[in-house]
């Protein structure tokens, strides 16, 4: 893949594949802006060349229509203040409208397109969208990691009929940095998985016990493990139809010599409430009626502990319902544990994410991946086929 160092933007039409998926209020304010400002480095490096920088992305789930709940406008406020310049908008992402826009700008000009997802085209890789997007550009430079295990129109479809493509900052320092977890990593290696289902993460757990030394579960897929060795959970969640998936991964990780590691207490309510009245109890012991909700103090001391030494650290996933006050210890002890680690650490997932900006220790994680699902199929080794197209990019004209 070429870099943007290798392409000459300047005068150059650059359409820049980005994510802008950010959540918003209900009166569409921008509640978080760490997607946008994730892609600052890469339009700055376009401007500074004197390109003319078209932005395109998604945002939400619009199902292949118009939807003004999904409109990208907002974006324009924030973006004109992290870039000190005003950024133009358009009410389309191909088209005359569109095109009319593009041909009146002047370089180091930045102009936000509207949704991808407007057009049903996007997400079916149709190649006539793939087309009216291409018209837009000279060069086409993909800096989404979160969408690239997505073949789209934005990401894929469109290198077939460009000239010229390349990586952009953001995804490169993405594709970097996880190779550095999945090839030839420094040991000791140790994963931290968490969240919701098994059923969500059994490549990636399965792939990981061939890649890791140590292997950390908690989050609500816990149980289902800990279900499967016999244990009672109670009301906790529990996905019935993976116990045996569960003992597969379990026997998987003792043939391989990798530890593996379940939570020894667990904090319990009757419920997820943010008035919820709780108290930590062994696994071997949560009471029928009650739900684990977080992993509980001695848990979070034995995970503490198993980061020890380690030289690299991946997590994904939190411990616990941490969007709740309740059951929010567990996942901010370890995100202390990982960020006090004398290791490479590397963090993927919205949700994990949110974590270690709320546990106020994101200085000192060594890098916060923007992605969630890219993020995983890339360490289950699947293909990403956005950066496929990128690396054959120029083919067809």
């Amino acid at each position: 893949m070429k870099t943007l160092e290798q392409v000459d933007l300047k005068g150059k039409r650059v359409l820049v594949r980005v994510d802008f998926n950010v959540p918003t209020d209900d009166q569409g304010t921008i509640t978080d802006a760490t997607r946008v400002r994730a892609h600052l480095p890469t339009i700055a490096y376009i401007i500074e060349k004197r390109g003319k920088v078209i932005l395109a992305s998604h945002l939400g789930r619009p199902k292949g229509k118009r939807n003004e709940k999904y409109t990208l406008k907002p974006v324009v406020a924030k973006l004109s203040d992290l870039l000190f310049r005003d950024v133009a908008f358009v009410g389309d992402c191909v088209g005359a409208e569109a095109e009319a826009a593009v041909a009146a700008m002047k370089e180091g000009d930045v102009l936000l397109l509207e949704n991808l997802r407007f057009y049903p085209g996007e997400e079916k890789n149709d190649p006539e969208f793939s087309k009216g997007l291409a018209r837009l550009c000279d060069v086409y430079v993909d800096d989404a990691f979160a969408t690239a295990h997505r073949g789209h129109a934005s990401n894929a479809g469109i290198t077939a009929f460009v000239g010229e493509c390349a990586v952009g900052m953001l995804l490169k320092s993405e594709l970097d940095y996880l190779k550095r977890v999945t090839e030839n990593p420094a040991r000791p290696l140790v994963a931290i998985i968490g969240g919701a289902k098994v059923s969500d993460k059994i490549g990636v757990l399965e792939k990981l016990i061939e890649r890791v030394d140590k292997l950390i579960i908690g989050g609500g897929m816990a149980f289902t493990f800990l279900k499967a060795q016999g244990c009672e959970v109670g009301k906790s969640l529990c996905e019935q139809d993976m116990l045996d998936v569960a003992r597969r991964i379990m026997d998987k990780a003792k043939t391989a010599g990798v530890k593996l590691y379940l939570p020894v207490d667990a904090v319990v309510a009757e419920e997820a409430k943010a008035d919820a009245a709780t108290r930590p109890v062994s696994v071997q012991e949560i009471p029928p009626l009650l739900m684990g909700l977080d992993i509980g103090p001695a848990t979070a001391s034995l995970f503490s502990e198993a980061l020890q030494g380690a030289k690299t650290i991946v997590w994904n996933g939190p411990m616990g319902v941490f969007e709740l006050a309740p059951f929010s210890t567990g996942t901010f002890a370890m995100a202390m544990a990982v960020a006090a680690a004398d290791a490479l650490s590397i963090v993927g997932g919205g949700d994990t994410d949110t974590a270690i900006h709320q546990a106020g220790v994101a200085d000192r994680i060594s890098y916060i991946s923007t992605g969630g699902g890219a993020f995983l199929e890339l360490l289950e080794g699947k293909p990403m086929p956005a950066v496929e197209a990128l690396e054959r990019c120029g083919g067809a004209s």
